[in-house]
């Protein structure tokens, strides 16, 4: 499997910053590695990604240079695992609201003795013809990155015991998803948004474990980068729009 680099940089604090893509397109995940990202995530959850094209998008990341995440539909053990089969260096798992689903996802995350993912010669193992099989289960248990969702109201106040699982790498919280739980969806600065996600972000780093966010503007990552976020993913195409709406609003003028 390809070195996953966000281990140790994360392990050091330092910052990366990632873009999701929701768009079945390798080439625009190319253009994400290119850019200079640190990591892209291929939205299976709220894209129109298929598990073929996102086997594409991971070869386009990885000829990129990007370490390629996989966000999976649900916390199922079954999308986890054709996530990771074919060949994303972690998983993006959303919704994850107790004790049992964290661990439900870390186990399907990792192979025995750590978890219960099924194993085959699959193109996450080069197809078993680089190393064995167990070699490569234990370098892919060390390697695979696990990144739990925080987006409900109710996650945030069993916040204590998430942070008790071991095998979780980011906890990510997901204002957008957070508003909607407490039922002023998209409302990401109403004054309830910002104070839970500060609260979760202070209690993350607290205990000792790393906090994600999304972050689709410089202000609002700055601000999470000094309440002790390192893992921050935006979305490189609205970016994109922001940037070219500019440039044509100062070129009109």
């Amino acid at each position: 499997m390809v070195v996953n680099t966000l281990k140790d940089r994360l392990r050091s604090r330092e910052l990366v910053v990632g873009s999701f893509v929701f768009f079945p397109s390798p080439g625009l995940t190319e253009i994400v590695g290119l850019t200079g990202f640190d990591f892209v995530v291929i939205d299976m959850e709220h894209g129109s990604v298929g598990i073929e094209t996102a086997e594409e998008m991971v070869r386009a990341a990885e000829v990129a240079g990007v370490v390629p995440m996989i966000r999976v539909t649900a916390n199922s053990p079954h999308l986890i695992l054709r996530a990771l089969d074919c060949g994303a260096a972690g998983v993006h798992i959303p919704d994850i609201c107790d004790r049992k689903g964290a661990e439900s996802a870390v186990a399907s995350s990792k192979y025995g003795p750590q978890g219960s993912r099924g194993l085959a010669g699959v193109r996450a193992a080069a197809y078993g013809l680089k190393e064995s099989l167990p070699e490569y289960t234990l370098k892919s248990n060390l390697q695979t990155l696990v990144v739990a969702h925080i987006e409900d109201f109710r996650a945030i106040e069993r916040l204590d015991e998430l942070l008790g699982v071991e095998g979780i790498d980011v906890y990510y919280i997901g204002p957008v998803d957070l508003s909607n739980s407490l039922g002023i969806p998209g409302q990401t600065a109403n004054p309830r948004v910002k104070e839970l996600v500060e609260q979760a972000i202070h209690r993350i780093t607290s205990a000792n474990k790393m906090a994600g966010c999304l972050a689709t503007d410089l202000t609002t990552a700055k601000r999470y980068l000094d309440l002790g976020v390192r893992y921050v993913a935006t979305h490189a195409v609205r970016l994109m729009v922001s940037a070219s709406r500019q440039f044509l609003e100062e070129l009109r003028q």
